[in-house]
């Protein structure tokens, strides 16, 4: 991905599902008119879940998954077949590709799991060369192979996902034109070289699009920063990691949140993670926690959710807990075992995904908290992190 793609997260997530040799391969290059997938007429050619990252008009940046067929009944097939319904918890859309003029119980099996997790799907009935059949609510009939019907197709996914797409503000809808805001940015061993971090620099892209200024600067030189300002700023974001020393140098008459935090509103999950906060205050010694990351970023020394978060956590309860660590698309779908689930901001799952990992622990009754949320009950200062919002935009 070069510095100017759209990250991942930030792509409508479009999966392509169906049974073996129905030309999902085909679709896939039919919709984006390129040779994206390997197309063959061996059944199986797509052994496990492949995601392509591009552009798709009218929509824009997407993201489409080419998963194995459903009805493979060999042992390995069976195992490909449960990693293409995982692949339903970061679907935005579905596409079903069908041939045949009933649907078969694989079919009809996969189209009650979409309808049960409210993802919008839409059926197509591929290889139907001739353009002889016609469209009906429930289902689209395409060529791939003639690329009959295929931008039918691509408004009918326009249509579907016209309010499924987050206009959700990071932080610019708490923002007036011209107002001040500061960004407290560390550069430690674990930030990447030469750029910021994916959530400092969607909040900056947020700021400037809400035709506000912003000043980017170390913790180290925040002080200095305000002093010498000759307009008050509206809010200081920054790093959690830093709450405890930004804390101290930012006057109470100045709004002060983290960029952790702005991310959990982002993605859905700030109130459960409010909700869930005081679970730290009943913790006991050998109770379990997960930390889980939605990257897969190289663990150093002093990595927050391996290093640093056990120790602030341990610090504050006065107990020693058992922690496990989960990272990238990896995360348990039994908390059974756990007293808590600890998370990142997620700004590398898209929202299907939050959704889903939320979801998980909601169902279970397992606590689930943010790290920003975290860390600035820690620090004694979480009804001032969150002030920034009203009751109603939470």
């Amino acid at each position: 991905m070069s510095l100017n793609d759209t990250p991942n997260s930030g792509r409508i997530h479009i999966g392509i599902f169906g049974k073996t040799n129905a030309g999902k391969s085909s679709l896939i290059n039919a919709l984006t008119n390129q040779e994206r997938a390997i197309v063959s007429d061996t059944p199986g050619t797509t052994t496990d879940p492949v995601s392509k990252a591009m552009e798709l008009l009218p929509l824009g940046p997407v993201l489409i998954t080419d998963t194995p067929g459903i009805d493979d009944k060999s042992e390995l097939g069976i195992k490909r077949i449960q990693k293409t319904n995982q692949e339903l918890n970061s679907t935005d859309i579905a596409i079903i590709v069908t041939t045949e003029e009933e649907y078969s119980e694989e079919e009809q099996l996969l189209i009650e799991k979409i309808k049960n997790k409210n993802i919008p799907y839409i059926v197509v009935r591929n290889k139907c060369d001739d353009g002889k059949l016609t469209e009906t609510d429930a289902l689209i009939p395409v060529s791939a192979r003639t690329g009959y019907n295929i931008s039918r197709l691509k408004e009918v996914i326009a249509i579907k996902m016209a309010n499924r797409i987050n206009n959700r503000k990071i932080v610019g809808d708490l923002l007036n034109p011209g107002d001040l805001v500061i960004l407290v940015t560390p550069i430690d061993a674990a930030a990447p070289k030469g750029r910021l971090i994916l959530p400092q620099q969607m909040t900056l892209r947020d700021i400037l699009d809400a035709d506000s200024m912003a000043l980017t600067v170390k913790e180290d030189k925040l002080e200095q920063a305000l002093n010498s300002l000759c307009i008050k700023p509206k809010m200081v974001i920054t790093d959690s990691q830093v709450f405890n020393k930004v804390k101290d140098i930012v006057s109470e008459d100045i709004k002060l949140t983290s960029f952790s935090i702005l991310m959990a509103r982002y993605k859905g999950f700030l109130k459960q993670s409010l909700e869930a906060i005081d679970a730290i205050d009943k913790l006991e010694d050998g109770d379990k926690i997960l930390i889980s990351e939605g990257c897969t970023h190289h663990r150093q020394c002093g990595d927050i959710g391996t290093q640093k978060i056990p120790s602030w956590l341990e610090s504050y309860t006065k107990v020693k807990p058992d922690y496990e660590f989960s990272s990238g698309g990896d995360f348990p779908q039994d908390l059974r075992k756990y007293k808590l689930v600890i998370h990142c901001g997620g700004c590398m799952l898209n929202d299907e995904q939050m959704k889903y990992r939320a979801a998980v622990c909601q169902a279970q009754n397992i606590p689930m908290v943010n790290y920003g949320i975290l860390i600035s009950k820690m620090n004694g200062i979480l009804d001032r992190a969150v002030n920034v919002f009203s009751e109603g935009i939470l």
